[in-house]
């Protein structure tokens, strides 16, 4: 599967229903060679830079399926997404 694949797919949390958004980046543990989580960025961004909001990193773990049309997830509490620019002050 590619990322273009999981793009197209609505992230659906099955603890509230409520739609997430589209997946916009993955998290990699490159050490392992797994994908630690999927990047969603809420708040009504387009392709993650226009608009406000955060991201809500989902691991990976919290995948409950991957189906055709949407990914469905257990998440009780998001977690906010922080690039490592952002954490170095934007350098």
């Amino acid at each position: 599967m590619k990322i273009s694949d999981f793009q197209a797919k609505d992230v659906i949390n099955i603890v509230d229903g409520k739609k997430l958004g589209h997946v916009a980046d993955l998290e990699l543990d490159l050490r392992q060679g797994r994908i630690d989580a999927i990047v969603v960025p809420v708040g009504g961004r387009v392709l993650g830079i226009f608009g406000g909001g955060e991201d809500v990193v989902i691991p990976w773990r919290s995948i409950v399926k991957i189906g055709t049309d949407v990914v469905l997830v257990r998440l009780e509490e998001a977690r906010p997404y922080k690039s490592i620019e952002a954490e170095n002050g934007g350098r």
